[in-house]
C-alpha cells in the first residue's frame, strides 16, 4: 500500500494555450525536499473550463521528432515516463523513471524567437517529453538546453494567439530549474532555492515580489487572492515551513496541502486576467519512489501510477488511462492503463479548405 491514499484544436492543457488571451491557463508548482531524502513536486492545472485529460505511460526507445518538418531534431527516448496529456495533443507535465519531473506553465509575454532565427523547431506539444525522454537530472537537462540548439514553436491558434510557456524542471535531489524565453533568448535559473513557480511576471520579477512578502513574514500576513504573485508568496511560505524530518506519508500530504492552498475554486475566472482560472486537477510526484499521484477536482479520490510496476522496456506498448470518461479511479491505477497508440502532437491549426 502506498503512503498517500493514495486542444479540440483550440487548446492543450497548461501546456498549450487557447484561442485567445482570455482562455489561457494558470498554474502553481512547488518542490519539497526533506532532510531525510524525500523529494516531491506538486502542481495545479488551472483552466476556466473542463479539460479532457489522459495519462500515458511511455516506454524507452520511442522514436520522436520535435516537429513534423525536416527542420527539427529527432531522438529516441532513453527513459520511460508517465505524462499528463490534454486533448490527446500535448504533454503538460510528467515524471520519468529517474525521478525527473517537468511542468509547463503559462507565461504571458513569452517570445521564443528573434529576427533571422534559424534554429531547428521544437513544438510546445513535445517540449516536456523531450526533457523527460533524455535526462535523468536537472543539471543534465540544463546543460543540454543551454546549447540553445532549437527554438520553441508556438502554434498559431484561431484568433491569432499562440502558446506562451515557461518550463520547470526538478530532480530527485531537489535541484530545480526554471526555463524561460525572453525576447527570443533563453533565461535559466538553476538551484535548489527555485522551489516555486506560478505565471506572470517573468521569474526574476516573481522572485522580487516574493522577497517583499518574505520581509513581511508569512506568520503575520500572507496575500490571500488567487492572483499569480499571491499564489507564489503563499506557496513559497508554506513549502518552506513544512517539516524537514518527517515520514514519506506526511511529506506527500504536506505537498498536496500546499498546492491545494494555491488552488482556485471551480467557477472562478477573471476574463481579463488569464492568471486566474479554476483548478481542474492537481498532481504530486514522489521522485524517489517514482510514483505519480493525480487528483481531479471533480473526483472524490486520488489515483496514482507506480513507474516501478510499469513496463518501460524498449518495445513495450504505450499505455493510456483516459480520465475524460467520467469513470472514477481510486488508488493504484497502474494496472488500469490500456494499450494505446501514442497521442498525435499538435503542430498547427489545419488550414481551412
Amino acid at each position: 500500500m502506498h503512503t498517500l491514499t493514495k486542444i479540440s484544436v483550440l487548446s492543450v492543457t497548461c501546456l498549450l494555450s487557447a484561442s485567445s488571451a482570455t482562455d489561457i491557463e494558470a498554474c502553481t508548482r512547488v518542490v519539497y525536499t526533506s532532510d531525510n531524502g524525500i523529494t516531491a513536486t506538486g502542481r495545479t492545472l488551472d483552466w476556466k473550463s473542463p479539460i479532457p485529460t489522459s495519462l500515458y505511460i511511455m516506454p524507452r526507445g520511442m522514436e520522436r521528432a520535435g516537429y513534423d518538418t525536416g527542420n527539427t531534431i529527432t531522438w529516441s527516448s532513453r527513459y520511460g515516463s508517465v505524462v499528463s496529456v490534454g486533448y490527446d495533443m500535448g504533454v503538460s507535465e510528467g515524471l520519468n523513471e529517474k525521478g525527473l519531473v517537468v511542468n509547463l506553465l503559462y507565461l504571458p509575454g513569452t517570445i521564443y524567437t528573434y529576427a533571422g532565427d534559424t534554429r531547428k523547431l521544437m513544438s510546445t506539444s513535445v517540449w516536456a517529453q523531450y526533457v523527460l525522454d533524455n535526462f535523468a537530472t536537472t543539471a543534465e537537462a540544463v546543460k543540454d538546453l543551454r546549447k540553445d540548439t532549437f527554438r520553441i514553436d508556438a502554434p498559431a491558434m484561431p484568433g491569432g494567439s499562440s502558446t506562451t510557456l515557461h518550463m520547470a524542471i526538478s530532480d530527485s535531489t531537489g535541484n530545480s530549474a526554471i526555463i524561460e524565453y525572453i525576447d527570443g533568448h533563453l533565461s535559466i535559473h538553476e538551484g535548489k532555492e527555485y522551489k516555486v513557480l506560478t505565471n506572470a511576471p517573468v521569474y526574476d520579477k516573481q522572485l522580487a515580489v516574493n522577497e517583499y512578502w518574505e520581509s513581511v513574514g508569512g506568520e503575520h500576513f500572507l496575500p490571500g487572492t488567487n492572483r499569480s504573485s499571491d499564489r507564489f508568496a503563499r506557496a513559497s511560505f508554506y513549502v518552506n515551513i513544512l517539516p524537514k524530518n518527517t515520514t514519506r506519508q506526511l511529506a506527500l500530504a504536506g505537498v498536496l496541502g500546499v498546492i491545494r492552498n494555491a488552488s482556485v475554486p471551480l467557477g472562478i475566472t477573471t476574463p481579463d486576467q488569464p492568471e486566474i482560472s479554476s483548478t481542474q486537477w492537481r498532481s504530486v510526484a514522489d521522485q524517489n519512489e517514482t510514483v505519480y499521484y493525480f487528483e481531479q477536482t471533480l473526483s472524490p479520490a486520488i489515483l496514482w501510477v507506480d513507474l516501478k510496476k510499469s513496463d518501460l522496456h524498449q518495445g513495450a506498448p504505450v499505455k493510456k488511462l483516459d480520465l475524460s470518461t467520467g469513470k472514477v479511479y481510486v488508488g493504484d491505477a497502474t494496472r488500469e492503463f490500456k494499450k494505446s497508440a501514442p497521442f498525435t502532437p499538435f503542430f498547427r491549426v489545419p488550414e481551412e479548405k
